[in-house]
């Protein structure tokens, strides 16, 4: 079994090209090749994605960002977090341990992390070690995020 090695995207139009493949290929990206265009960005700058490559496939990513403490309602004390999203495997790739490589990847910060299930994911991110975010000040907006707490971590009280 090939070593799964989850890797720093680059912001090229390689990679931006290889994001078409993906269905939650959106805003983000089409901003990116925006910015690529109108050299706002240098050519391989680092972008927030994290990727997984089989041979020359992109066939798993995910974006990272982290969030100062001042916005944080979910954890006790308020602390800088990780806001995980656009996690997707490519249909060919489902099953094989890629999307778990990306969530220890994640988790290996050490920081808390917060996630937006898609439809249908809700079982992937429980395995994950995910629970429910009781304090929620984002429901009105339609998300029902969920958290992953590191050790020495406590969720905020509702």
């Amino acid at each position: 079994m090939e070593q799964i090695r989850v890797e720093s995207l680059l912001v090229n139009y390689k990679t931006l090209e290889k994001f078409k493949r993906f269905k939650e290929y959106g805003n983000q990206e089409l901003t990116m090749m925006e910015d690529l265009q109108n050299n706002i960005i240098e050519n391989d700058s680092k972008s927030p994605f994290y990727g997984i490559y089989y041979g020359n496939n992109l066939v798993a990513r995910m974006s990272l960002y982290e969030v100062d403490k001042k916005y944080d309602y979910y954890f006790a004390p308020p602390q800088d977090y990780l806001t995980l999203w656009k996690l997707e495997v490519l249909p060919d790739y489902q099953g094989k341990g890629y999307g778990k490589a990306l969530v220890d990847f994640a988790k290996e910060s050490n920081l808390p992390i917060k996630t937006s299930p898609r439809i249908n994911s809700q079982g992937f991110w429980e395995k994950m070690g995910f629970v429910k975010a009781y304090y929620n000040m984002e429901r009105d907006l339609g998300e029902n995020p969920l958290i992953w707490l590191p050790e020495g971590v406590q969720e905020k009280e509702s």
